[in-house]
């Protein structure tokens, strides 16, 4: 398992990571809590207790729960292809602390 930090989440895969939408400009998906089971470049897809939501990471704020920890990731930073995000995230990951 990656050790995720505050600086590094936006690097890493998140599915699988726990979620919880803690801003939207859509208020009906505020508070959609569950686990990342997909992501693609605009979406986050979330199985929460009410079902598969998909979540557009562009317009939302998104608190990611690890293990131990967890890390408010604004949907701008993370808006890429999952396999684009580690190259095209790190003009973000500088701007983060640690």
């Amino acid at each position: 398992m990656p050790k995720y930090n505050n600086k590094n989440i936006v690097l890493h895969e998140l599915i699988g990571l726990g979620v919880e939408v803690v801003n939207s400009s859509d208020v009906y998906q505020m508070g959609i809590r569950g686990t990342v089971i997909d992501e693609t470049k605009n979406m986050l897809v979330v199985r929460a207790s009410s079902g598969v939501k998909r979540i557009q990471k562009k317009t939302s704020t998104f608190k990611f729960i690890t293990e131990k920890d967890a890390f408010t990731v604004s949907g701008v930073e993370i808006n890429f292809r999952p396999h684009e995000r580690i190259e095209k995230s790190l003009k973000f990951y500088g701007r983060r602390r640690a």
